[in-house]
């Protein structure tokens, strides 16, 4: 696990000075080395996180003929049998890393190693003979990789918006597209950032750039679910047992490290799952970490202490209060470089730091269960409402809304339009193929009213994240199920664009620690993706099969235990005992008037609930529209109008290629 930074100029060298000051903006992610590449126009830099073969495995490493150079961010977990392999095909290795791995499958296979490896990674691989540059990221995006266009038809990529901003010409300025996707559906597409002219190489995607400004872009993986007819329709027993042994097998692969291993534990079944399937492989001692909660609404404690006395695990907890969620808030939003409109991320940067400060450098996470094997409410939720739009009119259908949320069921006894003005908007366009999300996107779509007019009125019809959404789809998306549907645009808008990014990466990183997820390894996806709908949902009732297969290994109380959405406090972090002196100047009433990107009537009215009502709590919606305010502020005084520059680091490894000039004035450490 690392950071990468390079710059593919067309028309000037690349220079080893911005190089290192992008490495510095991304320190954090990797503290253990600095490696730097130059060859003429081609530049690369990374900073490593040692976690196998610790003594040679610095970056860039070539594969043997010493043609190809490459640096990657994150880990091939079957390196060691891709190895072998490659071993037998006469390949010569000199060290027992991942990269060199890497490097050799490159040379040997070409841009189609990337099916042959079980890995979440952004790679960069430099072909010296003829000139190409060669970028893929992994299957579900798990590492991030953004990129942005340089004079001249030339290209900058990094782990990190923060490296880009440090080119010469970068523009730091929110783009209102972002800015408008993170509150409509939390994350950005791909084809935005928060900033302007940066964007994501997309999941699953790769990208081959030469000298003269040719580029190939091609999606190598997605989602790809199976038709109703072509589903795998054997006996749940059967698919129970091989759905236990793929995740067995990736837990194993994830295990492997030079470094101590541990186990983020949740006390949901997800966690618990990973846990126990690690508990067979580790002898001795395996040391899982958990959040707890000073406001025991977000507590999961006991659930966390019965896993952890079933399985014999030796456990962790570190309790999270609201004052400390409000003083963290602002880092947090510096990492994930976007809009935010939970506080959820800033307990995982502090589990992130006591892991970090334990001695571990790696953790097993459960993420990915909920969106492949149908956990998420959401997916209830279009299923209901489906069954509601074949009889509009019917007061009975939508009182199954109070099997999903039960503190809904005093709104149902008291007001029956309160459904039709939230789940009933637009209930009868089954045929929309973004119909399962269509409320969530609603809700976000009513934060808009707090931005500024000349922030909407910027954006095309053809910018708005619909339009991009349904651009982006499946060719074959009309014939799959509509549960299905729902899982794919939950993994498209919010696996990968939120969850990964800003619960995941982003926290972990802050604080060095590398996340593995044995449920987003391919074959359990691809397993995952051919399962009957009722495999999944049985009922109202999530994750079916999977709660089949957990159950030899944990207790029932976990296994048959109603999902727990996790989420942390929100309005008493900002506006509680202790004040936050942030929060003041941040909305204050002039600040938001001179940047531009809010209505400062609406968020002074908002700053006023907020005050006012700290004992009995906002709405959600309202709580929503204060972390997507207050962050937006954060990230636009923080990294527009006055960003603190990392110091540039010092390279431990500098690689000359054969056209370059210049490095002699730059020292290595020892």
């Amino acid at each position: 696990m690392c950071g990468i930074a390079g710059l593919f100029c067309q028309d000037a060298p690349a220079r080893a000075e911005t190089l290192l000051a992008m490495a510095g903006e991304f320190a954090h992610r990797g503290p253990d080395g600095v490696g730097l590449y130059l060859d003429a126009g081609i530049g690369m830099v990374d900073t490593r996180l040692s976690i196998v073969d610790l003594a040679h495995g610095d970056q860039p490493i070539a594969d043997e003929s010493g043609r190809f150079w490459a640096m990657q961010n994150g880990e091939i977990y079957n390196y060691l049998e891709l190895r072998e392999e490659l071993t037998r095909l006469g390949r010569r290795f000199r060290t027992h890393c991942d990269t060199e791995v890497l490097a050799q499958a490159f040379a040997q296979w070409g841009p189609a190693c990337l099916s042959r490896l079980n890995g979440d990674f952004a790679v960069a691989i430099w072909d010296q003979q003829e000139r190409e540059l060669f970028l893929a990221r992994d299957r579900f995006g798990v590492r991030p990789l953004y990129l942005a266009d340089l004079p001249g038809g030339g290209l900058g990529f990094a782990s990190e918006i923060k490296a880009l901003l440090r080119v010469p010409g970068a523009r730091r300025e929110l783009d209102p597209v972002g800015v408008v996707d993170c509150f409509v559906s939390w994350s950005t597409l791909p084809d935005r950032s928060a900033f302007e002219g940066v964007r994501e190489l997309a999941p699953g995607t790769y990208l081959r750039l030469r000298e003269g400004g040719e580029r190939v872009l091609r999606t190598w993986w997605r989602a790809q679910f199976a038709p109703r007819e072509e589903q795998d329709d054997r006996p749940e027993g059967e698919l129970a047992c091989e759905l236990q042994h793929l995740l067995a097998e990736a837990a194993r692969l994830r295990l492997r490290a030079d470094v101590p291993v541990g186990i983020y534990l949740s006390g949901g079944l997800d966690s618990s799952i990973v846990a126990a399937l690690a508990r067979r492989v580790v002898p001795g001692v395996l040391r899982t970490f958990s959040l707890g909660f000073s406001d025991r609404r977000f507590d999961e404690g006991p659930y966390q202490d019965l896993v952890a006395s079933s399985l014999d695990l030796s456990s962790e907890r570190v309790d999270v209060s609201d004052d400390d969620i409000g003083r963290v808030f602002p880092r947090v939003v510096e990492l994930c470089e976007r809009p935010l409109l939970r506080t959820s991320p800033v307990p995982l940067l502090q589990l992130a730091g006591i892991v970090r400060r334990s001695g571990f450098k790696v953790v097993l996470t459960g993420e990915g269960a909920d969106e492949l094997f149908g956990g998420y409410d959401i997916f209830k939720e279009a299923i209901v409402r489906r069954f509601w739009a074949r009889q509009p009119h019917s007061r009975r259908r939508p009182l199954l809304f109070r099997r999903l949320y039960p503190f809904l069921g005093e709104e149902f006894s008291r007001s029956g339009p309160f459904l039709d003005r939230f789940f009933g908007v637009g209930l009868e366009g089954v045929d929309d193929p973004l119909y399962s999300h269509a409320v969530r996107f609603r809700a976000g779509e009513r934060l808009l009213r707090f931005l500024h007019p000349d922030v909407v009125g910027a954006i095309g019809p053809e910018q708005h994240l619909r339009h991009r959404l349904i651009a982006r789809l499946p060719h074959d998306f009309s014939r799959w199920t509509a549960l299905s549907k729902a899982q794919y645009l939950e993994i498209e808008s919010f696996l990968f664009g939120y969850l990964l990014h800003a619960q995941g990466d982003r926290m972990m990183m802050g604080h060095s620690v590398e996340g593995r997820f044995p449920y987003l390894d391919h074959r359990v996806a691809e397993f995952a993706l051919r399962l009957p709908d009722r495999m999944r949902l049985r009922g109202l009732r999530e994750k079916h099969l999977l709660r089949v297969a957990a159950r030899p290994l944990l207790p029932s109380a976990v296994v048959d235990r109603v999902k727990h959405p996790y989420r942390a406090p929100i309005l008493r972090s900002f506006f509680g005992a202790v004040r936050q002196d942030y929060v003041d100047e941040m909305l204050d009433a002039r600040h938001v008037a001179s940047t531009g990107l809010f209505r400062a009537d609406a968020v002074a009215k908002l700053l006023l609930k907020c005050r006012t009502r700290q004992q009995d709590g906002l709405g959600e919606s309202d709580e929503m529209a204060l972390v997507g305010i207050l962050s937006t502020l954060l990230l636009h005084e923080r990294l527009v109008r006055r960003p603190q520059l990392a110091a540039p680091l010092l390279p431990t490894r500098v690689v000359a290629g054969p056209h370059a000039a210049g490095l002699a004035a730059h020292s290595t450490r020892p």
